[in-house]
């Protein structure tokens, strides 16, 4: 442990917008010496373990850095080498083919490189997200607190001077929840774009793959012209009418004539049978 390492214990920790947080008690160290985190009294939150990392001394002042802010400049840092190593290998290749072998290994070692990223970045979305909620959760309660300020200064429960307090405090942390807000969507926006160019790098280019369809289409169309069959000459000549012939309709049967019974007479015969009696 150094002389300025040793300065630490006892400074107040605030964070980056000068708010207090705490102060220095204590560190521990590895077995080498060199400190791996800092022990600070939060008050009512007790001792906070902090990362040796995440506290940079200004003074008489320890200054706290977010973990997620931390992260992601090291992975931008770390993606922005490897893609311009990648791009710087590219050209190599490129001027001459005959390092192409040679550049394969390293080639595979940076696409090993970015997928490693690929996961770190996943996570480190993800705490965005959540620190994101944290915000928006702080931003809504401040908003809250101020409101019900405003109704106790107008119902006489506070004095002016108390509810004067109330509005700068309100403003100042409004103004720094505003502020953490935009360095995270500019941290969203700034992996967004690396993500854009990595895959312009290692993708293959459209327009190879634009002419390899508009080959592959004109080979299609070749092959369906070369099956269709040709199309007649001559002009057809079609006939204005087909004449019937007579014996082609059919013969309509007349219809049977109406055959009597021997029903009636039989009747006649009774009933003359009857008036003779």
């Amino acid at each position: 442990m150094t002389h300025d390492d040793i300065d630490i214990i006892g400074k107040n920790v605030k964070d980056m917008y000068g708010t207090f947080m705490g102060k220095v008690i204590g560190t521990i160290t590895d077995i080498d010496g060199s400190i791996q985190s800092v022990g600070v009294d939060c008050g009512s939150q007790g001792l906070q373990q902090i990362q040796y990392e995440q506290l940079v001394v200004q003074g008489n002042v320890v200054i706290f850095i977010p973990k997620w802010r931390l992260d992601s400049q090291r992975l931008l840092r770390e993606k922005q080498l490897t893609l311009r190593r990648l791009k710087a290998l590219i050209d190599i290749v490129s001027e001459n083919d005959d390092m192409k072998a040679d550049a394969e290994i390293i080639h595979e070692k940076y696409k090993s490189k970015l997928a490693s990223l690929d996961e770190a970045e996943q996570q480190i979305k993800a705490k965005l997200e959540a620190r994101l909620i944290e915000l928006d959760e702080q931003l809504k309660s401040t908003k809250m607190l101020l409101f019900d300020a405003k109704v106790q200064y107008k119902s006489n429960e506070i004095s002016d001077n108390t509810f004067e307090t109330v509005k700068t405090c309100s403003a100042e942390l409004i103004e720094h929840v505003t502020h953490e807000t935009a360095e995270i969507s500019n941290v969203k926006r700034r992996i967004a774009d690396l993500d854009a160019e990595v895959l312009n790098v290692t993708a293959p280019p459209q327009k190879h793959i634009q002419e390899l369809a508009v080959s592959y289409l004109g080979n299609s169309e070749s092959q369906v012209q070369s099956i269709l069959p040709e199309a007649p000459t001559e002009p057809v000549i079609y006939s204005s009418a087909v004449p019937f012939a007579a014996e082609s309709l059919p013969t309509i049967p007349e219809p049977p004539k109406q055959v009597k019974t021997a029903t009636s007479n039989n009747e006649d015969d009774w009933l003359a049978r009857m008036e003779a009696q």
